[in-house]
Formats: structure tokens, sequence, C-alpha cells
């Protein structure tokens, strides 16, 4: 038995606990959102569940192995498998719902992915997976399957990240307020983070790298609360005011906003 395996617990422990609080968090600031801001709010909010509920039965992975019990491991791996191959699906929806703010076309483009996830899960559970393989930290399984992996790295890693990227391109394109870019940027930066070491963490056959990705994890859940509920020493240092949280402002707002920040430059 080796501590190195409680402390990997105890991380994937802390990134469920933060990831269901600020899921919690954000569903309970709907009344301070717009009609127009709400289906984008509740895409954060299921993507956020879907991060706790795959660091979940992970927490559970990590016990199992610290107590030998690799039938329990094997079991929650595969249970953790589910809510992570969709993790995709409201993180699309969210990026084109920021860009085009259409709930059908956000909800179409978001349902490819999900049968990106299903294909994943089809070939990752037909083929299955070699392991555990227990370490000192952690607990590691290889995918068996050479399409789910090409599913996992085209179709939930580098489409999802290179949307990600586009609209934050876009985002410093175009000229809007300070505060209105910090909301929809430090929120995207946070979620890129925390989604890429996701799949680091999944996917990668070192114990090392793996506790590296899931402390990243947890900073990433960290950094994506600050984004949206900045503290007032934040607010002061990037010179943006107190705003409610929402991605879309009317255009007397913004037009005000950005009187303003001309007169502050």
């Amino acid at each position: 038995m080796n501590a190195g395996l409680l402390l990997n617990a105890t991380i994937c422990f802390a990134i469920t606990i933060s990831s269901f609080a600020f899921a919690w968090v954000l569903a309970r600031s709907e009344q301070e959102h717009s009609e127009k801001s709400k289906p984008a709010l509740w895409s954060l909010v299921i993507l956020w569940s879907l991060v706790g509920l795959t660091y979940l039965p992970t927490t559970i992975r990590m016990i199992a192995a610290y107590l030998d019990m690799p039938t329990l491991d094997f079991m929650m791996y595969n249970l953790s498998a589910i809510p992570f191959s969709f993790v995709t699906v409201p993180l699309v929806f969210f990026i084109m719902y920021v860009i085009v703010g259409d709930k059908k076309i956000s909800a179409y483009t978001s349902l490819l992915f999900v049968f990106f996830g299903f294909a994943y899960l089809t070939f990752l559970y037909t083929k299955g997976v070699i392991g555990p393989e227990v370490s000192t930290v952690s607990s590691l399984f290889m995918i068996n399957s050479e399409i789910a992996i090409n599913i996992y790295l085209v179709g939930l890693f580098v489409i999802p990240t290179a949307m990600i990227l586009g609209l934050l391109f876009l985002i410093f394109l175009q000229r809007m307020p300070k505060r209105l870019r910090y909301r929809t940027a430090l929120p995207l930066v946070a979620i890129s983070f925390v989604f890429d070491f996701m799949l680091t963490d999944m996917i990668t056959l070192t114990d090392v790298m793996q506790l590296a990705a899931r402390i990243f994890v947890l900073i990433g859940t960290v950094q994506a609360f600050l984004a949206y509920f900045p503290p007032l020493t934040l607010q002061e240092k990037l010179g943006i005011k107190k705003y409610s949280y929402e991605l879309y402002e009317n255009e007397e707002d913004i037009d005000s906003n950005n009187e303003e920040e001309e007169l502050d430059v």
C-alpha cells in the first residue's frame, strides 16, 4: 500500500467536490442571467457536472488500487469513461452558442459530438482495456483499440481544442469592453486548461504525468471559478468593474462601456 495513491485519491476527490460546487453555484446564479444567456449558463453547469462525475469514480479507483481491489478499479474505470466521453458535448454547445447565439444550430453541432462519444465508448467496451497497472502513485489502464484512440484524439481533443482557440482568436479580434472580454475569454482559457489535462489524464501511460495532469485539472477548476466570480482585488488589477455574469449585453450597455474605456485610455 502506498501513500502516493491516497494523495492521488485526495486530488481526485478535490476535483470532484470543486466541480460539483462550481456547477451548483452557476445553477444558483440563474436569476442573474437574461434569457439569452441561460442556454450558455446551463451548458456550463452540465460541463462541470460531467467533470465531477468523471472524477468521482476515479477517486474510488485510486482507493481501490490502494486497497488492492483490481476488479473495483476496473469497474470504476469503465464507469468514469461514460461522463468523460460526453464532456465535449456541452463544451461545443457553449462555444457555438457564444459565436452564433442560436440554440438550434448549437444543439445540432453538439449532437455530432454525442456520436463521437458513443463511438468511443463502443470501441472502448468492445476491445476492452489492459490493466490495471498499479504504481506507487497511480493506477493505469491502456486502451486496447487503435480506433478508440483515434476517435479520442480527433473527435474528443483536436476539434474541440481548435474551436476553443478559434473562439479566443475571435474574441481578441473584436472590440469590446474589458469586462465582456474578461467574462468570455478567461473562462474559456480555464475550460481549455481543464479539458486538455483531463484528456492527458485519460490517455497517458506514465503515472507521474497522470498525477501532474490531475493537479492541473484542480488548478484549472479553481481558475474557472475565479474567472466567473473574480474577487475585488482581481477586478481592480484587471481594471474591470463588478458585473452580472452574462455573456450578452444590450447595445446601450456595450456602447456606454466603450465610451468609459475610451475615457480611461
